[in-house]
């Protein structure tokens, strides 16, 4: 396992030239020449679209499949099985969000870490020594952002070691290798609809083999009502601001009211994308909104808007601007894994310009401290989010790499980065 103690916090421009992302002195007014949020919004076209329509994609069609709110609560029961049926041990990556963590160890696992390479990948001759020596009966793998890692080699890795493998396909609905969905590879998937899809919440577990028969079965806690509707009138929102900025940024306003006001009143909301585990909410399942939408969307073109806006905003960025900037064919990017020099400075003179950049994974869980290798610190240092989601359009993408150009705030030269990772 990897150990190394944390790189020193040094200026990442480059001499001579200022790092204006950091800077309060370009910040626009609130009402932004454009608004990109980060996630997808929900219009009345989705929500009353053919609820019978066929064709769903995988895991949608897929049998044995159980149906939560939020995806973390699938890790949590499928780990728990596999912890009572005397498989303790899980090989997990040392890159990582921290709520999958969280669930594995609440699940009562034991967790041994495997280094994440910085372009999203696996080193696979550690891999394969922790195999060997490190005990684990578990591989638990995450695609990031939608790249698939090599699952025929993980797939003849965990039979050589008599592993079960778990796929966390949370960043990568609708993606695969050419025709074969992410998911598929694995005794066991888990994905998270609502970051890719317009919904409400909703994460799926997916038993290819071994199947345990009481997980299909489970009774599961209904969604509040009055989460559901405030989250389908935050997607709507969302959807409205895009195409109408500055009275959406009126409108958001309000919503945010509502909010507050809801929490004096103390009414619970059950949340999703935050960060966090709450054992009490792992027997909720998805809601009834969310199954109705998820049958009446178009999912080729959601996939195909995906790809092509993340090409069109490659071809407009420097050649290293990305984590990876290959795509190829049946990878559904969940956004641009931008590389930039102070995360936080540039996500926050990018929102200032109403683009909803995402601080991508600071920090991992507790407990891999000691154990987290120089890329997955570099991959938290530098990773910034930026959305290409189904809702962005081509002028959008324009006025995207513009502000990034703009800006400053692209991360130097690999070497020059590698050099200081080298000496911290």
């Amino acid at each position: 396992m990897i150990s190394h103690g944390l790189p020193k916090m040094t200026s990442l421009a480059q001499p001579g030239t200022p790092n204006r992302a950091v800077t309060d002195d370009d910040s626009l007014t609130r009402d932004a020449l454009m608004y990109l949020p980060a996630w997808q919004g929900l219009g009345l076209r989705e929500m009353w679209a053919d609820s019978g329509k066929e064709g769903l994609p995988f895991p949608l069609n897929a049998p044995n499949t159980t149906y939560f709110h939020t995806a973390r609560s699938a890790i949590y029961h499928i780990v728990r099985e596999l912890v009572n049926s005397g498989r303790h041990v899980v090989l997990m990556p040392d890159y990582h969000m921290g709520n999958e963590v969280r669930a594995v160890l609440y699940a009562g696992a034991q967790i041994v870490w495997y280094p994440v390479t910085r372009e999203f990948g696996i080193d696979m001759a550690v891999l394969r020594r922790l195999c060997r020596e490190g005990g684990a009966q578990v591989l638990f793998v995450i695609h990031y952002a939608g790249w698939p890692h090599p699952m025929d080699q993980l797939n003849a890795l965990c039979a050589e070691h008599g592993l079960l493998l778990v796929e966390d396909c949370a960043l990568a609905l609708l993606s695969g290798v050419d025709a074969r969905s992410v998911g598929t590879y694995g005794d066991y998937a888990i994905f998270c609809l609502y970051k890719t899809l317009p919904l409400p919440d909703g994460g799926v577990l997916v038993q290819k083999r071994h199947v345990f028969d009481d997980l299909t079965r489970l009774p599961l806690q209904r969604s509040g009502r009055m989460f559901v509707a405030g989250r389908i009138a935050e997607l709507g929102l969302e959807r409205f601001r895009i195409r109408y900025p500055r009275v959406g940024r009126r409108l958001f306003d309000v919503k945010q009211g509502i909010g507050r006001f809801l929490n004096a009143l103390r009414v619970e909301r059950i949340p999703v994308g935050d960060t966090g585990f709450n054992p009490s909410h792992v027997n909720v399942g998805m809601s009834s909104w969310s199954r109705r939408v998820l049958t009446g969307l178009d999912y080729e073109s959601i996939r195909r808007r995906r790809r092509e806006n993340f090409i069109a905003l490659r071809e407009q960025l420097p050649a290293q601007a990305a984590v990876r900037t290959d795509l190829p064919p049946g990878v559904c990017p969940l956004f641009f894994p931008l590389l930039v020099a102070d995360k936080s400075g540039a996500s926050r003179a990018l929102r200032q310009r109403g683009v909803m950049a995402t601080e991508l994974w600071n920090e991992g869980d507790p407990s891999v401290a000691g154990h987290e290798g120089e890329d997955a610190r570099f991959l938290r240092r530098h990773v910034l989010e930026l959305p290409i989601h189904q809702d962005i359009t081509n002028p959008h993408i324009e006025y995207m790499a513009r502000q990034v150009g703009k800006l400053n705030v692209l991360l130097p030269s690999s070497s020059t980065i590698r050099a200081e990772y080298q000496t911290a």
